[in-house]
């Protein structure tokens, strides 16, 4: 019997660390870009859709800030239609802030802007077990809360494509396809996490290991947001 259950358990686990050490990486390091992004960004004049859409793409992919926070958002989401809720919900909060920030240009501090983010994943992760009812005797709107924490996950990606002062011509198109990148690797990404919880749920040790995985995708918030708010400190 236990061998039914070690394959998902064992999945989600690597799945979280594979998530968790990304923060580790300097590329990735508040909403990283690489170089040759980087070179293509600074570069490129006009309407460039399939470009952009792949950068979008393969941000969300590598977005481990934005996936740790979708895995604790519809980590106990039985039902497909409060997947998607919940998904568009998060979708049209960082649309909106992508979009307005780097068109209105709205600065903001991208390491206070990513600690916030981090904080986001505390925030899913003590929901999931529970922590305001038992501490607070109150539980807080969860549709709201996925909302308003996608409109700073919004800015985080905003607040790094502004650092590049990319060129004007074809902005808007550029954004619009951005974004539609940005949905298809979320989509790409939350079909390989639905499946593997899809498959655990089956077997008793989701359950019995629910509270251990949210309090380590607590923990990645922690480790998150002391990333930060370090970087923060140490360029004032």
């Amino acid at each position: 019997m236990p061998c039914l259950f070690v394959m998902p358990c064992k999945s989600l686990t690597y799945l979280f660390l594979l998530l968790c050490s990304c923060g580790f990486s300097t590329t990735l390091f508040a909403h990283g870009v690489d170089d040759s992004t980087k070179q293509f960004l600074l570069a490129n004049q006009g309407v460039s859709i399939i470009p952009y859409m792949y950068i979008g793409a393969k941000h969300m992919v590598t977005g481990y800030d934005h996936l740790l926070f979708l895995v604790g958002v519809i980590f106990f989401l039985y039902r497909s239609k409060d997947v998607i809720v919940y998904v568009t919900l998060f979708t049209i909060g960082h649309s909106l802030t992508l979009m307005f920030g780097v068109l209105y240009d709205i600065a903001m501090n991208a390491y206070l802007i990513d600690a916030i983010i981090g904080f986001s994943i505390i925030y899913k992760g003590f929901d999931n077990l529970g922590g305001f009812k038992r501490l607070f005797g109150f539980q807080p709107n969860t549709k709201a809360a996925v909302m308003i924490f996608g409109l700073f996950h919004g800015f985080g990606l905003a607040t790094k494509i502004q650092e590049f002062e990319i060129p004007q011509e074809g902005l808007f198109e550029n954004l619009i396809a951005f974004n539609v990148g940005v949905e298809i690797g979320q989509f790409s990404a939350l079909i390989f996490v639905l499946i593997a919880l899809s498959f655990w749920r089956r077997h008793p040790s989701f359950l019995r290991f629910s509270t251990a995985t949210n309090a380590l995708l607590m923990s990645s918030g922690v480790m998150l947001v002391g990333f930060q708010l370090t970087g923060f400190f140490t360029t004032v």
